[in-house]
């Protein structure tokens, strides 16, 4: 007797990519020569280098997050309605309403820092009732706030330049641009769990750490102004920044949706919220995938720093107090997923060990800045 299986014959990753795929990355990589025609004599070697590397990287991303796609259309279109409207001159954001009231970039975070609030209000409405309806409508809260967020940091980029020349850059230089930065990008990392993981469950845990950063950012720009768009420090006038910080804060974001996953874990795994929330097994595949990247970017974005310090201060480590503190959370996340990979740590250890890393984290990333003296002290209370 003949046996047949059915089996699906495998394909290549660029043989399973569609005619869209391919179009969507034609889109980009004409962008980016669009860009380079437009700007490029603006551009030093290494920029235009970021450049050409930004398009295949958001390709990728493109190919395997299908929301990336219509984030960054919707991204483009917003911006450039912006600057249309700017007409090169800054006085236009208090004379046309869609920029006095959504689009310049310091209404539009002022939007983000509203929806990220309402965003986990909806969250935590829809764990407590076990409503689908309160979970998704957190979900789309927090879309929308992550659109206003990156749409807010890329008029604020635009502005920069229309203050003049020498003034303008990149929106990740002081504590008001970077905290904007941390709620985006901790907020991507948890949308791009929640579609994967089909659960909307830890919105409401993830969600507290960026409304509690949004928290932050409208006290610091009340008592210190912070929304004014400022020149840079010499130190700072450097291509390094535009890499290094955006490394450097994935880590931060995901470090810190790990320490609120691990919340979820511990609560459930002493009896609380049981039905609400996620098995164990998922929570706990959550945070070691979180900490993983993060500590993946966290790396490079170390070494990155390292590099930069020598051109800046001509030397690669000088055991300032954010280097030293920057190796203290290296060397804790290290340890971490030592003992995760080598020794089988799991369960209600390394969610304790997860959460209080949140501590250190939060240390370097704010603390530093704030309490101690050094070449990392750009922001002061």
């Amino acid at each position: 007797m003949e046996i047949t299986q059915n089996y699906t014959p495998y394909q290549g990753y660029f043989k399973r990519l569609s005619v869209v795929d391919w179009l969507y990355a034609a889109v980009l990589f004409t962008a980016a020569l669009f860009a380079l025609n437009r700007y490029g004599a603006h551009m030093d070697v290494y920029e235009k280098g970021i450049l050409f590397l930004a398009a295949p990287t958001f390709t990728w991303l493109g190919w395997n997050w299908k929301p990336v796609r219509k984030l960054l259309l919707i991204l483009a279109v917003l911006s450039l309605f912006a600057i249309n409207l700017y007409g090169g001159s800054l006085d236009m954001a208090n004379k046309k309403f869609f920029l006095k009231y959504l689009l310049s970039s310091q209404s539009a975070i002022l939007w983000m820092s509203f929806l990220f609030v309402l965003s986990t209000v909806f969250y935590w409405g829809g764990l407590v009732a076990r409503s689908n309806f309160g979970a998704s409508v957190g979900s789309v809260l927090c879309w929308a706030a992550v659109v206003m967020g990156f749409t807010g940091m890329l008029v604020r980029w635009y502005e920069s330049y229309l203050i003049g020349s020498d003034v303008g850059h990149i929106p990740v230089s002081n504590l008001y641009e970077v905290f904007i930065l941390f709620s985006m990008i901790t907020a991507l990392f948890y949308l791009y769990y929640e579609q994967q993981y089909k659960t909307r469950q830890l919105g409401a845990f993830v969600l507290l750490v960026i409304t509690a950063a949004v928290g932050f950012l409208l006290w610091y720009t009340i008592q210190r102004d912070a929304a004014e768009i400022q020149p840079l420090v010499p130190a700072l006038q450097s291509w390094w920044m535009k890499i290094h910080v955006p490394a450097n804060f994935i880590g931060y974001g995901t470090f810190s949706l790990a320490a609120m996953v691990s919340v979820a874990y511990l609560l459930k795994s002493n009896g609380y919220l049981q039905d609400r929330l996620p098995a164990l097994e998922v929570l706990d595949d959550v945070m070691y995938k979180a900490i993983a990247v993060g500590f993946a970017f966290f790396t490079i974005a170390t070494i990155l720093g390292a590099l930069w310090a020598a051109e800046a201060w001509g030397g690669y480590w000088s055991w300032d107090p954010k280097e030293t503190w920057a190796l203290i959370v290296w060397l804790n996340y290290a340890a971490w997923l030592h003992m995760r990979l080598m020794k089988g740590l799991r369960g209600k250890v390394a969610a304790w060990w997860a959460l209080v890393g949140l501590l250190v984290t939060t240390f370097a990333f704010l603390g530093v800045n704030m309490f101690l003296s050094g070449l990392h002290s750009y922001g002061t209370l």
